[in-house]
């Protein structure tokens, strides 16, 4: 790929200035377009050591209105960074509505520079690959503009260029011993970055592959490249294809539950056998949250359920046995504004927890796929994928290490309307149940095939499902308990087996 480029593309001065200043007129006006109607785009700068990228990213923002762009040049790991996934520190960095961000090498680096170094082992890259095509596709698919440029340059001009940086005491600096040894090397890398170009080279985000041995080139084709995307986007948007927002639900009567329709609510504990089994499950996960942290092994566990089934209080049961310094309960409602402005999966990827840690969702991602499905507050298009990114994002975390599991706190409408009427009466705790809660009652068929849908399509052996039988709270919340700890013991058993 690299290897069969024409290195030796260029232009005058003086058309190098004619184009340049139409294209800066209509990617400052391009830019204000796409920050009115909402349009994000990320921007990847790579490349060989010395191509350029630096220059070419300054030439790139001069005439964009500062206040919507951020350049982030190469990220070095944090010790933060390095106890959660990979992708995570990308996705703190991931643009809102109407802003542009541009990475120098970005996220590529593990899959070509570190692969070159050994530090990325072969046996690695196909879920290094994964995930970087999965965070491009899920901010493509939700109206990013996503656009990757390598600048090459050849092995000979490579070496003159270091050299001329080396002997200038100002750029000195920015020579280093990989570098030198990049371009010693300069056959292997280049076989590298074919691969990397080749495995991540998608619909959704397309490689621009640019001649850069003359700056002047280099700079006018990332622009027109940057412009044609700009232009392609507006133009989508005057004539954008129809939202369908219906749920896609099966008439009454049609449907066969396959999961809740199966679920023994008649399940049940009494107080005495629950105080002996709860207080023990206790005991056994304040030790089990000790070894959690020694052994650096993140928790994450989502809890969803019906109205009133009781997510509040098995979570309350669950933190009592923990340690307050080593978790974090996320309670989830509507997105505002800032959330709004993002893919809807940033806000989560935010509270993911750091290695040793537990991050508790009371109320998910799964919002997507239910209340959001059922009011229409997303598209259909929307709510379909979200199954696929939503696995996608669970297994990112799972393959860091990450302990998963999630709790459907399940429920019949006649203990719901109960436990509604209790909370209405009960002084302290009518705040509780709101007008929104009694509409949603009106929807139970929609929700339970919501759910059904949601279990049966995101269950996985890496992030399961687990259906909680809450007509009785007591057995709910031994439940809850009991399980957590016997994963968080497989866990520990599989690391010792190893």
């Amino acid at each position: 790929m690299t290897g069969s480029l024409d290195l030796s593309k260029s232009i005058t001065k003086e058309e190098y200035k004619e184009k340049k200043e139409k294209l800066a007129a209509s990617l400052c006006e391009k830019q204000r377009l796409l920050w009115e109607k909402g349009v994000a785009t990320l921007i990847v700068i790579d490349g060989f050591d010395g191509a350029g990228k630096g220059e070419v990213i300054n030439e790139l923002i001069l005439p964009m209105t500062p206040k919507a762009f951020s350049v982030h040049s190469k990220i070095t790991e944090t010790e933060n960074e390095f106890m959660h996934p990979y992708m995570w520190r990308y996705w703190q960095r991931v643009p809102a509505k109407g802003n542009i961000d541009i990475f120098e090498q970005g996220w590529y680096e593990r899959v070509w520079k570190d692969r070159f170094t050994g530090i990325t082992k072969k046996k690695d890259l196909d879920k290094a690959f994964n995930e970087i095509n999965s965070f491009e596709k899920m901010l493509s698919d939700d109206g990013v503009i996503v656009l990757k440029f390598m600048l090459v340059i050849s092995k000979k001009e490579q070496k003159k260029r270091l050299k001329k940086l080396e002997e200038n005491p100002d750029t000195k600096w920015r020579v280093t011993g990989e570098d030198r040894l990049h371009n010693k090397n300069y056959e292997e890398y280049a076989r590298l970055c074919d691969e990397m170009l080749i495995a991540t080279d998608t619909k959704a985000a397309p490689w621009t592959v640019v001649e850069a041995e003359d700056d002047r080139y280099a700079v006018i084709k990332v622009m027109s490249e940057v412009e044609r995307a700009f232009s392609e986007k507006l133009d989508e948007l005057k004539d954008p294809a129809p939202v369908t927002k219906n749920g896609k639900f099966k008439p009454e009567g049609e449907y066969e539950l396959h999961v809740l329709g199966n679920v023994d609510l008649s399940k049940s504990m009494t107080k005495e056998e629950y105080k002996v089994r709860i207080k023990a499950v206790q005991k056994e996960l304040r030790k089990l949250h000790s070894i959690l942290y020694a052994k650096r092994i993140p928790v994450v566990l989502g809890f969803e359920g019906w109205d009133a089934a009781g997510k509040g209080g098995a979570i309350h049961r669950l933190t009592e046995a923990l340690d307050p310094r080593g978790y974090r309960v996320n309670p989830t409602s509507s997105p505002n504004d800032i959330e709004r402005a993002h893919h809807y999966l940033w806000r989560f990827w935010n509270r993911m927890p750091k290695d040793g840690h537990i991050a508790i969702f009371d109320r998910t991602w799964y919002g997507r796929v239910m209340v959001e499905r059922i009011e229409g507050f997303c598209g259909t298009d929307e709510w379909e994928r979200a199954y696929r990114e939503m696995n996608e994002m669970e297994k990112q975390l799972a393959d860091h290490g990450a302990i998963v599991m999630k709790f459907w706190l399940h429920i019949d409408k006649d203990e719901q309307k109960k436990r509604f009427e209790a909370r209405a009466n009960t002084p302290g705790k009518e705040w509780k149940i709101t007008d929104e809660d009694w509409r949603n009652r009106e929807k139970w068929p929609q929700y339970e095939q919501a759910v059904d849908d949601m279990i049966m399509k995101t269950s996985t052996s890496y992030a399961p499902w687990v259906i909680v039988e809450g007509n009785n709270k007591y057995y709910a919340r031994v439940k809850i308990l009991e399980a957590v700890a016997a994963a968080i013991k497989d866990r520990i058993k599989e690391d010792q087996n190893r």
